[in-house]
């Protein structure tokens, strides 16, 4: 059955599995016109879900720093902050108080610290909103509530145009907000901010509206090396707009985002000497080193299956294996249906996860690839017994990820 909706301009006119509707092009816009930026009725619904999920993760935050301290014996709860704020949260929060390379050896004690391995984007959105939010984990944790209101409506925006109604859009982003991994989406990580960059700038390059869609994409590669990924659905989508429409205006654009990487790896250059010090962080702090894709799977197959590993850790890894295993599935579905961007994006980014020592942040990353949610969303859409039985199994994995999160006992 197809998870992934077929593009208006396939050949292939019979669909197997659920009825997938055809993609409705965006209406254009007139010039000046402040109609795209306007909440509708289904905006609004979207928000609302939005905000409810929100509150739902707040209050599971609050009941662990309670029922499952650090300490078992202690009478106080964590505080909320040291709940919030976990794992990568402190590399960032580094880099945005203390820079990349601090003057002062002390604000880097840690041998272990491989800061150079995280792109800058969300550490100056947390400089840029400090003054405002004296406390460091409530600015990023406003920053994901900002950003992941942003990313939601796009994306249920986007929804329309592959989904029946307006209202079902809805549907997508419910599906996103309570997958597995949702919780990255609330705390100061970089999931919303990156998804508030790239929807909009697919959004925008649909309209045709080049200029704007390379400056969303650039911000996004602030973010994300992620954003190199989109930046290539964004020329593969560009070759066959083109190709039908005509006119290359556009093209210079493109090259846009390819500028923020650049001038951060030359910032690293300026203080390292070594051309490749991103690379270099990642593979000392989470052996992201190159190996084939098989090489890859087995190890991480061993690893979940091979007894070498606790319990705990034998599930992320089986964890990483099943995500692996549904991006390879919608890469496939994208391909038959010749969503051409859309696939080349997630293959992108399952190439770059699936070829270091072991798969690690899998899971985290199909946050971030919208083709899934929508093709789920379309999947369920007409069949209230699968939509139910997709939901009771996301639900309750995503409370127990946000309670492993919030616990401090996550280590993917």
């Amino acid at each position: 059955m197809s998870l992934i909706v077929r593009d208006a301009g396939s050949s292939a006119s019979s669909r197997s599995g659920p009825a997938a509707p055809r993609e409705r092009p965006p209406a254009p816009a007139p010039p000046g016109s402040r109609r795209r930026f306007r909440l509708d009725a289904a905006d609004r619904d979207v928000l609302t879900l939005y905000l409810l999920s929100r509150v739902a993760l707040l209050l599971t935050a609050y009941c662990t720093a309670w029922l499952f301290p650090r300490d078992s014996g202690t009478h106080e709860p964590q505080p909320f902050s040291a709940v919030v704020g976990q794992w990568d949260w402190n590399h960032y929060l580094h880099i945005a108080r203390d820079g990349y390379f601090p003057d002062d050896p002390s604000d880097r004690p840690d041998p272990w610290d491989n800061r150079e391995a995280f792109f800058p984007g969300f550490p100056l959105a947390l400089r840029v909103v400090h003054p405002l939010v004296r406390d460091w984990t409530a600015a990023g944790l406003l920053i994901s509530l900002v950003a992941g209101a942003v990313a939601v409506l796009a994306l249920a925006r986007i929804a329309r145009l592959h989904l029946p109604r307006a209202a079902d859009g809805r549907h997508a982003a419910l599906l996103l907000l309570v997958s597995p991994c949702a919780v990255f989406l609330a705390v100061g990580y970089t999931e919303s901010l990156f998804l508030a960059f790239a929807l909009p700038a697919w959004l925008a390059a649909r309209r045709q509206a080049w200029p704007l869609a390379a400056l969303l994409a650039a911000c996004a590669t602030t973010v994300r090396v992620t954003g190199l990924f989109l930046a290539a659905a964004l020329v593969v989508h560009f070759a066959l707009t083109t190709r039908r429409r005509g006119g290359l205006r556009g093209l210079p654009w493109l090259a846009l985002p390819a500028l923020p990487p650049l001038v951060h790896t030359c910032y690293l250059y300026a203080h390292t000497h070594d051309w490749m010090a991103w690379k270099r962080a990642q593979e000392r702090g989470w052996y992201r080193d190159f190996h084939s894709p098989w090489e890859a799977w087995s190890t991480t197959w061993q690893a979940a299956f091979g007894h070498g590993y606790t319990t705990a850790y034998a599930v992320l890894w089986q964890a990483e294996l099943v995500a692996m295993s549904v991006g390879l599935v919608s890469v496939v579905l994208l391909v038959r249906a010749r969503r051409w961007p859309e696939a080349t994006y997630v293959a992108l980014t399952l190439w770059a996860l699936g070829t270091s020592y072991w798969y690690m942040s899998i899971p985290r990353a199909t946050l971030l690839w919208w083709p899934l949610w929508i093709g789920l969303a379309s999947w369920t859409l007409n069949r209230p017994r699968l939509r139910t039985a997709l939901l009771s199994l996301s639900v309750p994995l995503s409370v127990v990820l946000a309670v492993t999160f919030f616990s401090g006992r996550w280590a993917g």
